[in-house]
């Protein structure tokens, strides 16, 4: 896969990048030298390779999963300045 120039306009006009009529020459050698890096990646045989999530194998810590309620609620309710039953009272904004 290749770009030309029309393909720069067009993506720095989507992406509203200001690229100026001297830029995309450069521009358009480098995206074919990035499309043809990528090219070169999918070539790769990656059959029977498990993905990495990590570079160091690591099994992550499991919790319980409870919920709770925090135990914070007179805390958290304590910086409003209108609360009813520990809920925030705000006032009316949509009609």
């Amino acid at each position: 896969m290749s770009v030309d120039q029309e393909t720069v306009k067009r993506v720095s006009h989507l992406a509203r990048i200001a690229i100026h009529d001297d830029e995309i020459e450069p521009m358009t050698k480098e995206l074919n030298v990035i499309l043809g890096f990528v090219e070169q990646l999918n070539e790769v045989d990656v059959n029977g390779i498990e993905p990495l999530t990590s570079v160091m194998p690591m099994a992550l810590r499991m919790r319980e999963d409870s919920v709770t309620d925090g135990d914070k609620v007179a805390d958290i309710v304590a910086n409003a300045p209108v609360t009813e039953e520990n809920f925030f009272l705000v006032s009316k904004v949509v009609e």
